[in-house]
């Protein structure tokens, strides 16, 4: 069985945000969250829909959240939740975004942006950029500069950290 996943592109900023999120639609996906993850890789994710709030109680690292309403855009954000921890909870939100940290500040993600969260297919039809083999092409590209700006992101907090000492 082959598990579906979505591209969560941010037509406001014009950046993606993920290109690997998991939905997690059914009660049990909901409870179970990311629960015994050990990591998230930069482009992974999970949308639990339907939710005005989520819970990262076994989930063993922190996260950013982002809420949606029913037309997918955005209504709050939280930058490094913590694990452990219940999320407040936002009635007008009609979904939560679980992305790994760091994502909100790298695309300048804000209340009011629009998202688009949809297949690599609908995407490439959206675009019209021709081929999906392109589109494809062109977020792997995507996915290795976010995997670099990551590290380093993660190679300056250790400077700050070593000057520190």
């Amino acid at each position: 069985m082959k598990i579906r996943t979505y591209c969560v592109y941010n037509q406001t900023r014009e950046c993606f945000l993920s290109l690997s999120v998991t939905p997690a639609d059914t009660t049990f996906a909901r409870l179970r969250g990311l629960i015994g993850r050990l990591k998230l890789r930069v482009d992974e994710g999970l949308w639990v829909v339907p939710s005005c709030g989520v819970h990262t109680v076994g989930v063993l690292f922190p996260l950013d959240l982002i809420y949606l309403d029913e037309n997918h855009q955005v209504i709050h954000l939280i930058e490094h939740f913590p694990r452990f921890r219940i999320s407040p909870l936002r009635t007008q939100a009609s979904s939560v975004l679980e992305l790994p940290t760091h994502t909100i500040y790298t695309s300048q993600t804000q209340p009011g942006d629009q998202l688009l969260i949809c297949a690599v297919e609908e995407i490439a039809n959206r675009f019209n950029k021709g081929s999906v083999g392109q589109l494809k092409s062109q977020t792997q590209k995507l996915g290795t500069g976010l995997a670099d700006s990551t590290s380093t992101q993660e190679v300056d907090l250790y400077e700050v950290n070593e000057l520190r000492k």
